[in-house]
């Protein structure tokens, strides 16, 4: 993987973060009346979130490939989780934390087999 790969998922490792507080909103909004200033407080940071989102995901798969881009989404079902223990103090179960480790290992499986074949086919074409 080259230095400017490396950028890229960092970059959007970063913004799987920044989406998956939408959750962390969404959930608050759920506590306050419909159409209330809390309320739409929470709907307003949803949606300035999701037009970041949105803007930095055509910028991150112009970069990297939609498949690449795509296996690492997989990665905000355990940000959920995170932020639930955090946020919400919520409890998990054996099973949603071994969901969460299949998660990111398939992520880095994912990416593990695809530095391999990238690195492959470099060296078929340097020959």
């Amino acid at each position: 993987m080259n230095k400017n790969n490396a950028k890229t998922l960092a970059a959007l490792h970063l913004l799987l973060v920044v989406y998956s507080c939408s959750g962390i909103l969404s959930k608050m909004a759920a506590r306050f009346s419909f159409l209330s200033p809390g309320f739409i407080a929470c709907y307003c940071g949803i949606i300035g979130l999701l037009g970041i989102y949105a803007i930095c995901w055509q910028q991150i798969i112009k970069r990297i490939p939609l498949t690449t881009a795509y296996a690492n989404r997989a990665v905000t079902v355990v940000w959920g989780m995170v932020w639930g223990v955090l946020v919400f103090k919520e409890a998990l179960t054996f099973a949603q934390v071994l969901g969460g480790v299949v998660v990111l290992l398939g992520v880095a499986l994912f990416a593990y087999s695809e530095s391999n074949q990238n690195g492959a086919s470099e060296e078929k074409g340097g020959r």
